[in-house]
């Protein structure tokens, strides 16, 4: 699945051939997680966000309005400036024609993602985006704030990370990477102010590799001109599981915690 390099990629691609480009028409695969994209039509392009693993486009409505647009596993979005028989793909789910043009599509192969029209800022109907803590940029996400967020719970530390809360945008693959470079167990239910400090740096550490070489690439995704992104090459841990740790040389370990596949190193980030 998409995580937050991965839509911010996305977004800074696509943001210099949207903005100021008007919706002229839209039209969706027939099914309510998609159909919202035909909303936008006679809106124009103001701004593209990003907030955690959501795309959000800003439109000229009044009230103002945004497209909030979650990739899922495989959605794929792109402008494309020759589209003849785009519309007959077989996993195209929603489209924008643009007033310079072009056409905006987003293809989705399993269809889990998830196109919503909202007021701006308004994401009652979108729990995981209303409930998100902090970007892990901002200032509110601190070694404090992150050490108190994980005493009040019982949860697995990689478990609240996933669920968005205590931070934005983080998945499997960089909170493995993550917990690997703050040299902590992912399975740990508690964090002092020390290793939290080094779990937030670690973080913002995994991430900015992520956006550095324009994302991971495990099987399905590509950027907006697609490509695949190349930050797979630069994993520390995350889907090495049986080889030898890169800082130790302790094979690395595998293990399903709370559901999602986790690699450590056990001499590294010993429980």
């Amino acid at each position: 699945m998409p995580e937050l390099p991965e839509v911010e990629t996305i977004r800074r691609q696509l943001e210099p051939q949207l903005l100021g480009a008007e919706i002229v028409n839209a039209g969706a695969f027939s099914s309510s997680r998609f159909t919202a994209a035909r909303e936008a039509i006679g809106s124009e392009v103001l701004a593209l966000h990003r907030r955690g693993k959501y795309l959000l486009v800003e439109l000229t409505v009044a009230p103002p309005h945004e497209l909030v647009v979650h990739l899922g596993m495989t959605g794929r979005l792109a402008v494309r400036h020759n589209h003849p028989n785009q519309l007959n793909h077989r996993h195209l789910r929603a489209w924008w024609y643009l007033s310079c043009g072009a056409l905006l599509t987003f293809h989705d192969i399993r269809r889990f993602g998830r196109i919503h029209y909202v007021p701006q800022g308004n994401y009652e109907t979108i729990p995981t985006l209303a409930a998100m803590g902090p970007e892990p940029w901002d200032a509110a996400f601190t070694a404090e704030a992150l050490a108190k967020f994980v005493k009040r719970s019982n949860r697995h530390v990689k478990t609240l990370l996933l669920s968005q809360k205590p931070v934005a945008g983080i998945g499997n693959i960089y909170a493995d990477e993550a917990f690997w470079l703050a040299r902590i167990n992912p399975a740990t239910r508690t964090l002092s102010l020390k290793r939290a400090q080094r779990l937030v740096e670690g973080i913002r550490q995994a991430l900015d590799s992520g956006l550095r070489y324009g994302g991971t690439t495990l099987r399905d995704y590509v950027d907006a001109t697609n490509q695949s992104g190349t930050n797979q090459h630069e994993l520390h841990c995350y889907g090495r599981a049986g080889t030898p740790c890169e800082r130790c040389g302790h094979t690395l370990r595998r293990q399903v915690l709370d559901g999602r596949g986790t690699t450590w190193c056990p001499n590294c980030q010993p429980r």
